[in-house]
């Protein structure tokens, strides 16, 4: 039997926590043990949050106690629950960091309850973003419940007056293997002396489980809320519902730029129950209904008066005008031997111009949050990727200090790197101050495609050397306006001189998955097509004979082996073409080949399978990890083929999935899909890198049946039409 702890032992609640689940701060009691699980006991020093306390970011160590991540649960229906600033928005990090606390503990992975994104009680992890919760959050959270696990099992060798040694841990229990004698983690929650300890630092030198003794991690587990998310219980941002709860809109400008320079709000004043505020060129509306406030959203703006500015348009040479507006005197080109010598050198050379459209992110939640004003203190559920981003933004607009605002972001429909910025709690927050009553903003689709950021278009300029005997001499790579990820080569050559150029876009524009890298691979993995057509070389043989980057090959050959790239190659018509491509970025490599039909009579690309390798380190989670793959490969068909926003005079004139085509299920190709397990090297994150190499194979296997080499994204099959 588990040996007894006096109950006079017992701790404290944390002050915070038990106003929560009181009600204040708009959460039950019954709602919060719905989420962690009955009798969940708490245990901090103060009313503020590590990462309250610290201004937080890092996700790390730093000083941090294990109380801040992990707490002990009394009554034993759940191990542990543990504590992340991580947003769940769809790539598995809820399942991934509760693996992560299951294995280092020793408990199975069904007793683990995690709290995620809520600055009341979570650290400061930073925004969910760059692929960087696995390898900057999973090994704070190891690290801190392998803490906890070296802790508990002392406290039991002291209990027993043994060597710590002579102690299992095991399923949540420690176990003195020569007397049997036994404590649960449930017996240890309420221990003062237990408490005092878990106050101490995580240890960032603690020895965390080798892979090959890994039970919980490597294994495919279950998405943690799955029964929520496929019985609807689940509250999406927007599904969220207060008391007295009303719905805002928000009076958005006509186009890009435009000034507001007088409106009417008297007939929207005058309409019952609307709450109308203006703030200089914000101007909101709230209601008991969606229906009143759009009304008086309708009524404001058939007065508004606007100052509107110029605008190019995208028909009109949107790369053109990007290229125009190149900073090139604040550029600092990366280089390595001598460009100009090897272009002397080559035999041969070749330029080729690489352009990008803009695109939106398109999540199935677009944005929405709730806000709601109580005493003076602020509590918003959003649907954005930083909660402490989100606390701060709040804080600085309505001059707040930390303990007055409070952040919360449920598991959210997707971001894809769109939702840094919380506009709509920001939107909400402001409507709620002026009703004295919450408010729910959810921006609409169209919303959604017209004032969200957009991932940046590009002009992408290549030029290429040759030597007689096909190596390359020297390599020129300039991207303006899309950024520097993943721009360098990965590729052997001794002259290079690789450059990333700001420009002046007119669009706003920001993260997208993967950020640059995407476009930067496009051109790159193309040219290389195109220098090695002019080598006349095999794709797959040009490439490997330029790379000693063993993990590219690694994942190359697989691909190409799986694909059966030598044999496919030689059946290629020009109905049919392959082609492949290969990367590296975020700490991973990926490689891609793939099988296109053309019908060059109607002008149409069918892209009819994809076979991708890829490695990111040691797997954490199989199921989850071939997820984001197809993930990425599906979303990366869209930017191949079909995704581009339109606009004209400041103005979207395709803000709507009627007039922006994301892949549909007819476009879904055989996906075939390899993971490749190096267990050598820490893991990294692969919710990003898999769906850079998707476009360049498309573009490839164009190209090898067709002869035609489409260099813009979207690629139109209608280039291809027969005259």
């Amino acid at each position: 039997m588990a040996e007894k702890l006096s109950s006079k032992n017992s701790r404290p609640q944390s002050p915070k926590l038990s106003a929560a689940l009181e009600g204040e701060f708009a959460l039950s009691r019954r709602t919060f043990v719905q989420a962690l699980g009955a009798g969940l006991l708490i245990t901090v020093t103060d009313s503020l949050s590590w990462g309250q306390r610290r201004g937080g970011g890092g996700g790390g160590g730093g000083g941090m106690p294990v109380v801040a991540r992990l707490y002990l649960n009394a009554d034993g229906t759940i191990a542990v629950a543990v504590m992340s600033g991580k947003v769940e928005e769809g790539q598995g990090a809820r399942t991934q960091l509760s693996q992560a606390a299951a294995e280092e503990l020793r408990v199975s992975f069904d007793r683990i309850r995690i709290v995620m994104a809520d600055t009341d009680f979570v650290p400061d992890d930073g925004i969910t973003a760059g692929s960087r919760t696995t390898p900057g959050n999973v090994p704070p959270m190891r690290q801190a419940a392998a803490t906890a696990r070296e802790l508990l099992t002392r406290f039991a060798a002291r209990q027993w007056q043994v060597d710590a040694g002579a102690l299992e841990v095991r399923e949540g229990a420690i176990t003195n293997k020569a007397t049997s004698q036994k404590f649960t983690y449930a017996d240890l929650a309420n221990s003062k002396e237990v408490a005092e300890a878990f106050q101490q630092p995580i240890r960032s030198d603690v020895a965390l489980t080798s892979v090959d003794d890994w039970k919980v991690m490597g294994s495919s587990a279950v998405r943690a809320n799955s029964r929520d998310l496929v019985t609807g219980a689940h509250h999406f941002p927007s599904d969220i519902r207060r008391p007295n709860m009303l719905y805002g809109c928000v009076l958005r400008p006509p186009s890009y730029g435009a000034r507001l320079s007088s409106i009417d709000l008297s007939e929207a004043k005058a309409m019952k129950d609307v709450v109308v505020l203006r703030e200089g060129d914000f101007v909101g509306f709230a209601a008991p209904t969606l229906f009143q406030a759009t009304a008086a959203l309708e009524a404001a703006a058939r007065t508004a008066s606007w100052q509107t500015a110029s605008h190019p348009a995208s028909s009109k040479n949107i790369h053109a005008y990007l290229k125009e507006r190149a900073q090139m005197d604040r550029a600092r080109p990366n280089t390595r031997g001598s460009l100009e010598k090897g272009l002397v050198e080559a035999t041969k050379t070749l330029s080729a111009t690489y352009t990008l459209a803009y695109i939106q992110h398109t999540p199935m939640e677009p944005r929405a949050a709730v806000a709601e004003w109580s005493d003076g203190k602020l509590t918003v559920w959003a649907g954005c990727d930083g909660p402490y981003r989100a606390k701060g933004d709040l804080m600085r607009l309505f001059n707040l200090p930390a303990d007055r605002v409070r952040a919360i972001i449920p598991d959210m429909g997707g971001g894809f790197g769109g939702k840094h910025n919380p506009d709509a709690a920001l939107e909400a927050a402001r409507l709620a101050k002026a009703a004295g009553r919450p408010v729910s903003v959810r921006w609409t689709r169209a919303e959604e495609f017209t004032w969200a950021y957009f991932r940046p278009a590009a002009v992408i300029e290549c030029q290429g050397g040759l030597g007689a005997n096909g190596s390359l001499t020297a390599w020129d790579f300039t991207n303006i306006n899309a950024g520097g990820a993943a721009i360098d080569t990965p590729y052997s050559i001794p002259n290079t001189r690789i450059l990333s150029v700001g420009s002046s876009s007119p669009l706003a524009q920001g993260a997208y998955r993967c950020l640059a890298a995407t476009g930067n691979n496009f051109a790159r993995e193309s040219f290389m097509d195109e220098l090695a057509a002019a080598a006349g070389a095999d794709p797959l043989a040009f490439r490997l004979a330029h790379l000693e980057n063993q993990r590219i090959r690694t994942v190359l050959e697989t691909a190409a082996k799986q694909f059966n790239w030598t044999e496919r190659r030689k059946k290629v018509t020009p109905e049919l073409g392959v082609g492949l491509a290969c990367g590296t970025e975020k700490n991973s490599v990926v490689a891609a080949c793939v099988e296109v039909a053309i019908d060059r009579s109607r002008g149409e690309i069918k892209v009819r399978e994809v076979c991708e390798a890829f490695e990111c380190g040691p797997i954490q989670n199989p199921a989850n990890l071939t997820s984001q793959v197809q993930g990425c490969i599906l979303m990366g068909l869209g930017g191949a083929l079909s995704e581009e926003i339109q606009f004209e005079n400041g103005r979207i004139l395709n803000a709507s999935f009627g007039g922006y085509r994301v892949p549909r299920f007819q476009d879904v190709p055989k996906i075939d899909v390899h993971l490749v397990n190096k267990t050598d090297i820490p893991s990294a994150g692969g919710g990003e890198t898999p769906i850079i190499a998707l476009a360049p194979a498309v573009g490839n296997a164009v190209f090898a049946a067709t002869g035609v080499r489409l260099r813009s994204l979207p690629m139109r099959g209608e280039a291809l039409r027969l005259t």
